[in-house]
């Protein structure tokens, strides 16, 4: 009897419906785990390779997968008139590509290119103050760019000669190797070992740059902060960063801002939130108050009855945004009622005949006592009248 086939989106591990990308990456992720290169006379591991292609083979082409999904296995088992299963059609070229260049160190002729290259991008750090962040600043930082090697004027070779063209791959920055597979032989190509992919080879070498054509120099940049930025984020210097590759342009600078702590503020996005004491009275009665804010301070007027952790709005008092600096946030402020911790007797005296005034609350705790115990005896008094009158 037959094994019975495994479902192949089972095989894969993907769900019925992945997109064409997650069937190519599982794959891919399998083909590598399982390729026989990889377990030399291993049958189990050979096994798994081949049921993972098929797989692939079916759900990586649209036709066969709306006839697997609408018959399964029957659909080319020649039961359904579908003449059995083959490879035919199934694109493995990039992935094995990309397998073989992981195993081999090469690349898919796909994605290695001797053309120009952006060059690397440099990072580094400034600490700016919150007040900084909120308006913006200029800073300056010191950074170690590679500058164009004068004695060789960039080419790496020593004055009087000249790079050659590499022989070993005539020139084009790749050379290409082929591999055996369960599915026939395996093109793949990579960069030149010899030139690096440049397609040149430096026979003399300069002695300042010693081949490289730069030459390594301290320099102090002024980076404009944007107002609005926040801690973490990063201001971009283009065209200040490592040189490209065959006469591509350079890297950019990225330089990520460090924020420090305010004593009174605290920012989320482009609010900024803040606390201030209110003295009793003020709260009471209602009056002006001077609040902070990163303008400097303005003048609040305080409602009659305000109770403790009131938050209050401050419109434009935030943080400008990045795209408009016109454009601000809000501040916010919870205000807080201070109670006096010290009292001269005469403001004692005053508070206590205020409070009598107004509820007295000072003495609400004992006046409910009275009343509880004042209601018991009734309630004790009239239950004793009760049994006299019962019993005589």
């Amino acid at each position: 009897m037959a094994e019975q086939k495994r479902d192949y989106y089972e095989v894969l591990g993907v769900d019925k419906n992945a997109d064409d990308a997650a069937i190519k990456k599982a794959y891919r992720t399998l083909a590598k785990k399982y390729h026989p290169d990889m377990h030399p006379g291993d049958a189990e591991a050979e096994k798994k390779f081949k049921e993972a292609s098929e797989a692939y083979a079916v759900l990586s082409d649209p036709e066969k997968k709306r006839q697997y999904d609408q018959f399964g296995h029957a659909a080319f088992d020649g039961g359904m008139g579908g003449g059995g299963f083959d490879f035919s059609g199934a694109d493995f070229g990039d992935i094995f590509g990309d397998i073989f260049g992981d195993l081999f160190g090469g690349r898919s002729s796909r994605s290695q290119s001797n053309g120009p290259m952006k060059g690397a991008n440099l990072r580094t750090s400034v600490r700016i103050t919150f007040e900084e962040a909120v308006f913006g600043c200029k800073k300056e930082i010191e950074l170690t760019v590679k500058e164009t090697c004068k004695t060789c004027n960039g080419s790496g070779a020593k004055p009087g000669t000249s790079p050659e063209t590499c022989s070993k791959c005539g020139g084009k920055g790749q050379v290409m190797f082929t591999q055996q597979s369960l599915f026939g032989t395996i093109r793949n190509v990579q960069a030149c070992p010899e030139c690096q992919g440049s397609g040149k080879v430096i026979k003399e070498k300069c002695v300042d740059c010693h081949g490289s054509g730069y030459i390594p120099m301290k320099k102090r940049y002024s980076v404009d902060i944007p107002a609005g930025i926040d801690n973490g984020q990063s201001t971009r210097m283009p065209g200040l960063g490592e040189p490209g590759i065959n006469g591509g342009p350079r890297g950019d600078v990225l330089i990520e801002v460090i924020v420090g702590r305010h004593p009174i503020f605290q920012r989320q996005d482009f609010d900024i939130y803040s606390t201030v004491p209110v003295s009793f009275a003020v709260a009471a009665l209602g009056g002006e108050i001077l609040i902070d804010t990163v303008d400097g301070k303005v003048i609040y007027d305080v409602k009659a009855g305000t109770q403790t952790d009131t938050r209050v709005r401050l419109r434009g008092k935030g943080v400008p945004s990045w795209r408009n600096k016109d454009v601000r946030g809000d501040h916010y402020v919870t205000l807080v009622i201070q109670v006096p911790d010290r009292l001269k007797p005469e403001a004692k005296e005053l508070l206590k005949q205020f409070d009598e005034l107004t509820g007295d609350t000072l003495n609400a705790a004992k006046s409910a006592g009275d009343r509880e115990s004042a209601g018991e005896n009734k309630e004790s008094n009239s239950k004793e009248g009760k049994k006299k009158k019962f019993w005589k």
